[in-house]
């Protein structure tokens, strides 16, 4: 479809754009796989199941829009991140851990 034919539905630049998340068989937490226009949640859904799980890769699929993600910005890694540093308690090397407490 050429441009003039585009259609709002259709056109990349109005069309929301989403961000696809998989679950696979093998793992518990969600992976960020690809991102997709489509005009609302299950339209946008079915296209993450199209596209990204052709070979059954996916138990879950989750589609967020792209304009509800807020991120940290890569220059402000050390305000957002240095904080934890100084929190040294919060890492396990200053104790020993019982044998009996096992997976920690």
């Amino acid at each position: 479809m050429s441009k003039e034919q585009a259609t709002p539905q259709t056109n990349p630049q109005t069309t929301p754009l989403w961000e696809v998340f998989i679950r696979s068989r093998n793992g518990l937490s969600h992976k960020h796989v690809g991102s997709l226009h489509a005009a609302d949640a299950t339209l946008a859904l079915q296209a993450a199941r199209d596209v990204y799980t052709r070979r059954g890769e996916g138990l879950s699929v989750w589609v967020v829009p792209s304009s509800a993600i807020t991120a940290s910005d890569p220059s402000e890694k050390g305000m957002m991140f240095e904080p934890t540093a100084s929190k040294i308690y919060r890492h396990p090397t200053f104790y020993e851990v019982p044998d009996e407490v096992g997976h920690m």
